[in-house]
């Protein structure tokens, strides 16, 4: 079920909307779930560089690969962000129960502006 519309969605639509919640949810932020969520959310203010970049990388796989048991992901990319704090996820995932190579787009708001 969608979050926001309450209409019926697809398998592959539940899984976006699902690793986006767990991607913007900052860890310890659930009361019944203290270790849900990921570090990305700690990174929004640090400088825009190839080492901030890796270190999104590497928050956005492991709360995946914990939180998402439906894929396994085999590419993560992360665009810039816009100016109102904005990003774009793209990733690569094979789906586990069907062996099939998807590529889902999740919009990523980060921060109190957005």
């Amino acid at each position: 079920m969608n979050r926001h519309t309450g209409r019926s969605i697809t398998t592959l639509e539940h899984i976006a909307q699902s690793i986006g919640d767990i991607l913007t949810t900052r860890i310890g932020s659930r009361v019944m779930r203290r270790q849900y969520g990921s570090q990305l959310v700690d990174l929004i203010d640090q400088p825009g560089n190839p080492a901030t970049r890796l270190l999104c990388y590497a928050a956005i796989a492991m709360a995946v690969m914990r939180w998402e048991p439906r894929v396994r992901i085999s590419r993560v990319q992360l665009s810039d962000a816009s100016m109102a704090g904005q990003f774009e996820l793209t990733l690569d995932v094979t789906v586990i129960d069907s062996n099939e190579q998807q590529s889902i787009s999740i919009p990523l708001s980060l921060g109190a502006i957005g």
